[in-house]
Formats: structure tokens, C-alpha cells, sequence
């Protein structure tokens, strides 16, 4: 198991940040590709990558899709003594929720569960949680303890406990999901871990950044209270969010060989830590190296995403892109977009910082 650790600048300890390793899993997607099941359970459970930015969901209860492409995830622990559950950071949700003994369902017998009972700093909320899925939902129960996230210990922090949930989550190697979106967005008004790091002035500045290695399982890890300088290189661009519900950014246009492919005349985009892009457009795969660069014109700046960076290779399925269309005028600039860029998420500007990854 990786383990979250400090990291001080020499100059001051003040100047400290705290990191927690992320690995990069079999998403749901790919277990159910690997078992032929993919298809059957696509029309089942409709795969809508765009469900949980529907505005329809966006304020009262948390929205999320069948999210089978969620792949990354890290290790926190709850309670004292410590439980250990793995979590998908998620900057397009707020809730912080994990499986629970009180929870039967498919998914939770193949995840760890919480105990509250074996936990000495446990205290019941008497408050009951939902959060729609477009397939399903979580139910649940809300209660407090203490949440120690990258060797910073959260006390008090309100967390759902599940009491079921939506079938697809037993294929997912996370137990949980720890959101990282602004408070609004937040079912039941549970106040983010986040926003508590910030209230009780656990981290040093206001911001969190996540790198997404290139490597297929090591080398990725969010960090709380900085940014560090060992995962970007070059200059940081600082984008205004359009909208401080999810992290949401104007994109100017999106063009292929000097011609605008998408977004003419501007739309919206989400940065979303929790998407694992994986659309549906094939491609050979032999042709891989001579695909065209796709880039995102942004706030004034070029995003350039190579080719070799946005098709991924399926045993079952071939060659495909990682783009698709999500039936709005909205993209999802997930995990293929931030292995190319380091993403910085500054509540304290209500900014985006994009800077090349190393």
C-alpha cells in the first residue's frame, strides 16, 4: 500500500504541502470488457458520462453517471482507530461517502465497509443521504468523524455512510468517493473535506493539485495545500472558472490542423479528476502515430494533446479516442487532458492553473 506523506521546503515549514499517491485501477469499463459484459450492461445501465454535470441535479442532491470510467484512486482513513478505504478524488462532485456494514448491496459485499461502532470519535448525524446516479442511487446514512486524508487529520468531518448502492460500483476498485467540487453542489449540505482543511487552517494555501502520471498504474498523486514543482514544467496559465459550482472554464474553441473542430464561438468545460475519458470513435491502430494534434484554445492560451495521448487500446474493443460527444455543448477535460497538464484547483483565486506535466 502507498502511504500519503509531508513535503516541507527547506526555507520555512511553513511551506509544507500534503500529498496522497494515487494508482490507477481497472475501471468498471474494462473489467466489463474483459468479461464481454460491456455491451449487455451499456444497455442496462446507459453509460452517460454527462449525467452528473446535468443542471438538473447540480444543487441539492449529488448527481453521478453509471461512472464506469473512473480510474484513479487513493488511500484515507476514517475513524480511531483508523479504517482504510480507497476513494476516487473527484473535483466534480463534493460528497465524501464510503461503503458501510449497514449495506448489502452487490457493491458493498465486495468493498470495504466502515464499522462506526468500532470507531471511539464516531457521532451519528440522525440525517439520511441520497445521491442520484443516471442509473441508480446511493442511499444512506450521514454522521461525523475523523478523516485523516494525506497525514491531515479532519475532525468532524460529516460523511455518508451507504446503505445501498447502484449496481456498477462492485466493479469498481474504489471503495468510495471523496469530492473535491465547491460546497453548493454538496447533497444533504454536508460541508466538503476540502472546505473543513480550509476552515481549520490545515493546509497552507487554498488550493489542491492533482498530477496523473503517464505511467499506467504508479507515479500519480493529489496534492493539499500547494504545488509542486517536481511534477510541471514551464509557466502556469491561470484560467477564471466561468462557474464556482463544479471547476468549470471557458474553452474559445478546439481545433484539428488549424481548423475548429468544436466549441466555434466558445463553450463550457469541466476539469474533472474523476473521468477517465474513453469514447466510442474507433481508430486503427496501426495509424496511431499519424493521428492530427487536438487543441483547446483557452482564456487566450493553446492546450495541445498529441495524438498518441487521447486513443487508448482495448484487448477486446481496439483502438478508440478519448473524446465523445456527450449529446451538450459541455466537455469533460478528464484524465486524458490532466496526464498532459498539471491541474491546480485555487479556491483562494477560484482559478484553474494548467502547466505542463512532466
Amino acid at each position: 500500500m502507498q502511504r500519503a506523506f509531508v513535503l516541507c521546503a527547506v526555507v520555512a515549514l511553513s511551506e509544507c504541502f500534503f500529498q496522497v499517491p494515487l494508482e490507477k485501477g481497472k475501471t468498471a469499463r474494462e473489467t466489463l470488457e474483459e468479461q464481454g459484459l460491456w455491451e449487455e450492461y451499456r444497455l442496462k445501465y446507459p453509460y452517460n458520462p454527462m449525467a452528473k454535470f446535468d443542471d438538473n441535479f447540480a444543487v441539492g442532491s449529488e448527481s453521478m453517471t453509471n461512472d464506469a470510467d473512473m480510474a484513479y484512486y487513493g488511500i484515507i482513513s476514517i475513524g480511531t482507530p483508523p479504517q482504510s478505504f480507497k476513494v476516487i478524488f473527484d473535483t466534480g462532485s463534493s460528497n465524501l461517502w464510503i461503503p458501510s456494514i449497514y449495506c448489502n448491496s452487490a457493491a458493498c459485499n465486495n468493498h470495504h465497509k466502515f464499522n462506526p461502532s468500532t470507531s471511539s470519535t464516531f457521532r451519528n448525524n440522525g440525517h439520511s443521504l441520497r445521491i442520484q446516479y443516471g442509473t441508480g442511487s446511493m442511499t444512506g446514512i450521514l454522521g461525523y468523524d475523523t478523516v485523516t486524508v494525506g497525514g491531515l487529520a479532519v475532525k468532524n468531518q460529516i460523511i455518508g455512510l451507504s446503505e445501498t448502492e447502484a449496481p456498477f460500483m462492485q466493479y469498481m476498485r474504489a471503495d468510495g468517493i471523496l469530492g473535491l467540487a465547491y460546497p453548493r453542489l454538496s447533497a444533504s449540505g454536508a460541508t466538503p473535506v476540502f472546505d473543513n482543511m480550509m476552515k481549520e487552517n490545515l493546509v497552507n494555501q487554498d488550493m489542491f493539485s492533482v498530477y496523473l502520471s503517464s505511467d499506467t498504474q504508479q507515479g500519480s498523486v493529489v496534492t493539499f495545500g500547494g504545488i509542486d514543482p517536481n511534477h510541471y514544467s514551464g509557466s502556469i496559465s491561470w484560467i477564471p472558472l466561468s462557474r464556482e459550482l463544479y471547476w468549470q472554464i471557458t474553452v474559445d474553441s478546439v481545433t484539428v490542423n488549424g481548423e475548429v473542430v468544436a466549441c466555434n464561438g466558445g463553450c463550457q468545460a469541466i476539469v474533472d479528476t474523476a473521468t477517465n475519458n474513453n469514447g466510442d470513435y474507433m481508430v486503427n491502430c496501426n495509424s496511431i502515430a499519424q493521428l492530427p494534434d487536438v487543441i483547446f484554445h483557452i482564456n487566450g492560451e493553446s492546450f495541445t494533446i498529441p495524438g498518441s495521448a487521447y486513443v487508448r487500446q482495448s484487448h477486446s474493443y481496439g483502438c478508440r479516442t478519448g473524446f465523445s460527444n456527450g449529446g451538450s455543448n459541455l466537455w469533460i477535460l478528464g484524465d486524458v487532458f490532466i496526464r498532459q497538464y498539471y491541474a491546480i484547483f485555487s479556491r483562494a483565486k477560484n482559478m484553474v492553473g494548467l502547466a505542463t506535466a512532466r
